[in-house]
């Protein structure tokens, strides 16, 4: 690759579809010049969950007039862009194959090279976009959708899985909680914010594998706990469990967080004492959330370990991430893009299948 050129990223795994293009400049950090991306959450919600074929349909409409968008916003134009990369999984089979069928149709056309990206690893290095990047090494807790993982990193492709969900990650031990409590889709944002006016210690709750001798998650348990916990109200009020008051509810929802939260930090800080580590970075859609930027802030602090979080409106999938990953494998040199247009998708594909070579 040149000293100097512009990744296109283009994400499309689930229900988001994002754009983004980065300059890269010698050695230092790529920089974003523009992003743009647009959620389906709307059009899911009478649904109650993400719909497959519809979220594909919807990457057809919007991709394009996105990828507009992000070249009229870093006063670009396609002749500008020296590679495209898109997310090659895992996700949604039909939705990555939009993202990665565009993707090699703008490069063949523009004769440029292309280059398919691990949604995980764009989550992962989504922190060097924000004002106060990491450094390696650090410990990464990875909460995304159906993914909960702490791995130490060492560099660019360089992961070792420290442990990870056996059963439900924390995304879905949000998202399913809340539809227990008639919270709606998406149920983790949901959840979150209700649980702000709750008492996190009206409900005693499991905190599952809290005080097991290894790092890895389960979440399953906490869900089938709020579930009883839910019936239970409901039986001695008579009514339903969405019928439950708005106070019980924040309290319910409160405590539920609690739980996961607690969680997270321990085998987080476990994770930074195994490792010898004083470096933290929180990447995924949870990564987000309030409480878990608060509690993990706080005790990081007191022990002298840095963390680092995304920007928040980069929490979320976003083409920003797959632009930023595709750039920071190319500096590394542990891959190359390449002119060859056929593509696959992998809706399922483990982090730790794209080491890089040696690692």
């Amino acid at each position: 690759m040149a000293k100097d050129y512009c990744v296109l990223g283009i994400e499309s795994s689930c229900d988001e579809t994002g754009v983004a293009l980065v300059r890269v400049s010698g050695a230092g950090l790529p920089v974003l010049l523009a992003h743009a991306l647009y959620s389906q959450i709307e059009m899911h919600q009478a649904y109650g969950g993400v719909v497959p074929e519809l979220a594909s349909r919807d990457h057809i409409r919007r991709v394009l007039p996105l990828t507009q968008e992000v070249l009229r916003e870093a006063g670009q134009t396609l002749q500008d862009v020296d590679v495209v990369a898109f997310t090659r999984g895992p996700g949604l089979a039909g939705a990555l194959l939009v993202g990665a069928g565009v993707a090699c149709a703008l490069g063949a056309s523009l004769g440029k090279p292309v280059l398919g990206v691990h949604h995980l690893e764009g989550h992962l290095l989504s922190p060097f976009l924000s004002a106060d990047p990491p450094e390696f090494p650090f410990v990464a807790l990875l909460v995304s959708g159906g993914h909960t993982q702490l791995m130490r990193v060492d560099g660019v492709g360089c992961y070792q899985i420290l442990g990870e969900t056996i059963d439900d990650a924390a995304g879905e031990a949000f998202d399913k909680s809340a539809k227990l409590l008639g919270l709606g889709y998406p149920g983790g944002p949901a959840l979150s914010k209700l649980a702000e006016i709750g008492n996190p210690a009206a409900f005693k709750l499991p905190r599952p594998l809290l005080h097991s001798d290894n790092l890895d998650f389960s979440f399953a348990g906490l869900k089938t706990a709020v579930m009883v916990q839910a019936k239970k109200l409901a039986a001695a009020q008579n009514c339903t469990a969405e019928a439950l008051t708005h106070v019980v509810l924040a309290d319910l929802a409160a405590s539920t967080q609690a739980a996961i939260v607690e969680v997270l930090v321990k085998k987080s800080l476990a994770a930074l004492l195994a490792t010898g580590l004083q470096r933290l970075v929180v990447a995924g859609g949870v990564g987000a959330n309030r409480s878990l930027r608060a509690q993990l802030s706080r005790v990081c602090t007191q022990r002298g370990v840095r963390v680092h979080y995304p920007e928040l409106h980069l929490c979320t999938d976003n083409g920003a991430m797959i632009a930023m990953a595709a750039a920071m494998r190319l500096q590394s040199g542990i891959q190359v893009a390449d002119e060859v247009y056929a593509f696959d998708v992998k809706p399922r594909w483990p982090l730790d299948a794209i080491q890089a070579p040696g690692a």
